[in-house]
């Protein structure tokens, strides 16, 4: 996902600086053989977008493919996480020697310190890895800001987050499964949501294409147990009955904040705010997707943070250059082009 938005970022970027170039000729006022010939050059770049609309079909397959490979590892990690297998010695030998000379003396007082009551603490030996994907949540911003207090005693209960992506000969798509242990919240072993896309130029703009785009995501029902609903509070009110002066107390649900509003349907919005949300649904289920399911150890440690900060000051000085490149061609006169 990095790598296509980086792309697809500097590809933006760099076509609008063209777009606005010196002395670009005026489109309509070319002589009318050289527009012909434009015509057919359009042509060709329409034939070059339905190859790249298939191109990504394919991508799409060869993720479904490597995704039934991934599986059985993901499939582990789950168990372990769960308390559900205890890995080998051999399994749990990792070289961390290295990592911990280069640790500051202080620090490795501290480290040891903290494991010395990690120790004493966990005597009753805990199951598998506590609160791992609790964890990952409260450390990765993006989810953080959708975590809310009242979410995270939910979230305690959660075993694994899979990915499954659509069967050949269906419409393109991919379902997030968040799997549960048995909780006091709900009564559902799973929650999903499906992000529906589509491979191909749109007839009206076909030279906007630029990959894959999401079309609809869909959530699921949760089935909260009485009282349990975390993405709704109680609000009393007291109402004044006009002709009796009796006073009664009426109570309303009102939508709050939470992270199981991932799960709410879209629909029923206007489009502008439709597109604003699935835009933003569809970056969250991306990140999961790319980063979180695949690489969630590392989230936990802490360890993949840091490479995502990395990427993100590197995206951020690519975006700045490419800002002062646009400052620069902007400096004196010149015609926009007519679109063609």
């Amino acid at each position: 996902m990095h790598k296509r938005l980086i792309l697809s970022l500097i590809t933006k970027k760099k076509n609008s600086l063209f777009h606005y170039s010196f002395n670009t000729p005026n489109f309509q006022l070319l002589p009318k053989i050289v527009k012909r010939r434009v015509y057919a050059l359009k042509r060709l770049q329409l034939q070059s977008a339905n190859i790249e609309a298939k191109f990504y079909e394919e991508v799409h397959e060869l993720e479904r493919k490597y995704a039934g490979l991934y599986q059985p590892i993901f499939d582990k990690r789950r168990d372990i996480v769960a308390g559900a297998i205890e890995p080998t010695d051999e399994e749990c030998e990792w070289q961390s020697d290295r990592e911990e000379e280069e640790l500051a003396e202080d620090l490795q007082k501290k480290a040891a310190l903290e494991e010395k009551q990690a120790d004493s603490a966990g005597a009753d030996d805990p199951k598998g890895v506590p609160e791992f994907w609790l964890t990952i949540f409260k450390r990765v911003d993006m989810l953080a800001e959708m975590l809310q207090e009242h979410d995270e005693p939910i979230l305690k209960h959660l075993q694994d987050i899979t990915v499954k992506f659509s069967e050949p000969g269906q419409p393109m798509s991919f379902t997030l499964e968040f799997h549960f242990e048995q909780n006091s919240h709900f009564s559902n072993t799973v929650l999903t949501k499906v992000y529906k896309m589509k491979s191909e130029p749109d007839a009206e703009d076909p030279f906007s294409f630029e990959g894959p785009e999401i079309i609809d995501c869909e959530g699921c029902k949760i089935d909260w147990q009485k009282g349990k609903d975390v993405t709704v509070r109680i609000v009393k009110k007291k109402q004044k009955h006009k002709g009796r002066g009796t006073v009664r107390t009426v109570t309303k649900e009102v939508p709050q904040d939470s992270f199981f509003n991932f799960f709410s349907p879209v629909k029923g919005k206007r489009k502008c705010d439709l597109d604003l949300t699935l835009a933003t649904d569809f970056e969250i289920g991306h990140f999961f997707r790319e980063r979180v399911i695949p690489r969630a150890v590392l989230y936990f440690t802490g360890e993949a943070l840091e490479d995502d900060e990395s990427y993100n000051s590197k995206l951020l000085c690519v975006i700045q250059d490419l800002d002062e490149e646009g400052e620069e061609e902007d400096e004196g006169e010149f015609d926009p082009t007519v679109s063609i």
